[in-house]
C-alpha cells in the first residue's frame, strides 16, 4: 500500500491541486464539498494502476476509502484493468465490493470510468436491471448516476433497453449532474443504435426533459431536426 500511495503522490502537483478542488465543486454547499485533490492527472494515475494493477483487494479497498480523490480513482482504475481477463467469479466479487462502497464512488469522474466497466460488462440485464431500477430512485446523487452510466455496457453491445428505462426513471431528476448523465447516455442510444429508436424514446417525453438534458441528448442530431426539438415543433 505504502508503495502505491508513494507513486501517485510522486505526480503531486499543489497549483494544479487548487483548479481540481475548483474544478470538481468541493467548496461549501457544492456537489463535492470537503474532497481533497493532490493534483494528478488521470493519464498520470492510469500509469500508476497498470503498475500496480495486480494488488490484492483489501488495498484496493483501503485506497478506495481514501479521503484522497485521485487515491479513490486509482482504485477503481486499477479493478478496472483487472476486469477484462478476470473470470466471471472474479469479476462478480469486485463488483461486489464495489457495491458496498458506493458512498465512496462520489463524483462524477469516479462513477463515469468505473460505472460502466465493474457492473454493466459484468452482469446480464436479467440480473443488474432490477438494481439499476432501485438506485435510480436513490436519495445518494452518486448512485443515481452509477445507476445511469452503468447501461453505457448494454448500449455499446448494441442494446439501447436500458438505458432508455433508467433515463425514463430519471427524466424528472432534479440535479445537473444527473440530466448530463441521462442527455449523454441518451445521446450515445442514438449514436451506437439508431437515431430512429432515440427519437421514438425523445418523441413524448422530451418536452419532461430539462434543458440540459434535451440538448445532449440531440446533440448530435441535423441541425435543422434539432433545432425543431429545442424549439418544441416536433
Amino acid at each position: 500500500m505504502k508503495k502505491i500511495v508513494a507513486a501517485l503522490h510522486a505526480c503531486a502537483d499543489k497549483p494544479k491541486a487548487a483548479g481540481l478542488q475548483r474544478f470538481f465543486k468541493t467548496g461549501p454547499g457544492e456537489y463535492a464539498e470537503g474532497d481533497r485533490f493532490i493534483g494528478v492527472t488521470v493519464p498520470q494515475i492510469r500509469r500508476v494502476a497498470r503498475e500496480f494493477q495486480r494488488v490484492a483487494d483489501d488495498e484496493v479497498i483501503e485506497l478506495l476509502r481514501s479521503p484522497i480523490h485521485e487515491e479513490r480513482l486509482l482504485a477503481l482504475l486499477i479493478w478496472t484493468l483487472q476486469m477484462p481477463k478476470a473470470s466471471p467469479a472474479r469479476r462478480e466479487a469486485v463488483a461486489a465490493h464495489y457495491e458496498r462502497h458506493f458512498q465512496y464512488i462520489n463524483n462524477w469522474d469516479l462513477v463515469d470510468l468505473s460505472a460502466p466497466v465493474i457492473l454493466g460488462a459484468t452482469f446480464t440485464q436479467e440480473t443488474l436491471l432490477p438494481k439499476l431500477r432501485v438506485w435510480a430512485l436513490s436519495d445518494h446523487l452518486w448512485t443515481r448516476r452509477i445507476a445511469v452510466l452503468s447501461t453505457f455496457a448494454y448500449t455499446r453491445s448494441g442494446d439501447p433497453g436500458p438505458a432508455f428505462e433508467i433515463s425514463n426513471r430519471l427524466l424528472r431528476d432534479p440535479h445537473d449532474l444527473i440530466h448530463k448523465a441521462v442527455g449523454w447516455m441518451l445521446r450515445e442510444a442514438g449514436k451506437r443504435c439508431g437515431q430512429a429508436g432515440l427519437e421514438a424514446f425523445l418523441m413524448p417525453r422530451y418536452g419532461a426533459m430539462s434543458r440540459t438534458m434535451l440538448r445532449y441528448a440531440i446533440e448530435r442530431f441535423p441541425e435543422p431536426r434539432r433545432q425543431l426539438y429545442l424549439k418544441g415543433l416536433v
